[in-house]
């Protein structure tokens, strides 16, 4: 069994990992950090978790686990690692967005991958240290990189997409309330999302000179989780073609499946599955992505890429069924 610690313990992504590594077959969880509860129930916090553990969280810190996932809020990572030093054996994912891009990936002697296993799951398995990608960001690169990798983002990407109130986060703020999200939809951080800078270095991974823009509008939806995208480009093949194009490249992904049904959100919600459709209007190609922000787009993909760490099956701890009445 792996040690395992976790930093930033309160979070709702704290609270979904937990609850997986709580059944990872493979996983014993060492401690749990967090200086607002420490010493207070896990489960009094994660109510969801209420005779699941007895385990209560601290603020000291175990150097040697083999695991640390952090889960502080986007750029305290960088500054919790500069506090506390984790022994030379110890592999560190981090949930934030402070080493995702290539400018911010060495710290302190530490080269930290991107971890989208879908674009280098080989490269994952040799690292010591994971940069978690961003919940919009999952859903988006997976709805393009197909496309990517074959030269084929020529024109405009326009990028659609609408996430959960957890994808706030729990602090309370104004668009958070229930009263002004219930029965509520809104944009924010039109054309310039901070997730727009790692689908960028990504797609130009694939597809090395690719100066398209995307235009991603990102929108409030009234519901708690998940993440529902819709992207259309200009594509000059025909469906099945792309259909051909998206199935190759997926083949072998563990957890995205390209589906000849249109989708909805609660075929992902509670998975740590990414689904895509596509759809052919003219020459424009429609492909919608939809995930679980809190799974897929956070805790379930730093699971699976803990896995490929370990050389687990990269399944391991996520055969999820999702919520579907």
């Amino acid at each position: 069994m792996i040690q395992i610690g976790i930093i930033g313990g309160a979070g709702y992504t704290a609270g979904e990992l937990i609850r997986l590594l709580l059944n990872h077959p493979k996983t014993t969880i060492n401690f749990v950090f967090s200086t607002s509860n420490a010493g207070n129930a896990i489960s009094s916090v994660h109510q969801d978790l209420v005779g699941s553990t007895d385990m209560r969280f601290t603020n000291k810190v175990n150097a040697e686990v083999e695991v640390l996932f952090l889960c502080l809020g986007h750029g305290n990572s960088k500054a919790f690692l500069s506090e506390f030093t984790f022994s030379k054996h110890t592999k560190i994912i981090d949930l934030s967005n402070d080493f995702r891009l290539v400018k911010d990936q060495l710290f302190q002697g530490k080269e930290f991958i991107y971890g989208l296993p879908e674009l280098q799951k080989e490269t994952i398995k040799k690292a010591q240290y994971i940069a978690n990608p961003g919940c919009f960001a999952t859903a988006i690169q997976l709805a393009l990189l197909p496309l990517a990798k074959s030269d084929f983002i020529q024109e405009a990407v326009h990028v659609n997409a609408v996430t959960g109130a957890t994808g706030a986060g729990t602090s309370l703020s104004k668009t958070t309330h229930f009263t002004w999200r219930d029965n509520n939809f809104s944009y924010y951080k039109p054309f310039i999302h901070q997730h727009l800078d790692e689908i960028h270095q990504s797609l130009k991974q694939l597809q090395e000179g690719m100066d398209s823009e995307i235009h991603f509008m990102p929108n409030r939806g009234n519901f708690s989780r998940g993440i529902f995208a819709t992207a259309y480009t200009s594509f000059k093949g025909s469906l099945e073609e792309a259909k051909t194009l998206y199935k190759t490249f997926y083949k072998d992904a563990a957890f995205t499946v390209v589906s000849d049904n249109e989708l909805h959100l609660k075929q992902v919600v509670n998975t740590n599955k990414c689904l895509v459709h596509l759809h052919k209007h003219n020459n424009t190609l429609l492909i919608t992505s939809c995930i679980d922000n809190l799974l897929k787009g956070a805790s379930g993909q730093a699971v699976q890429n803990m896995n490929l760490l370990f050389d687990f099956e990269e399944n391991q701890g996520l055969q999820l069924k999702a919520n579907f009445f």
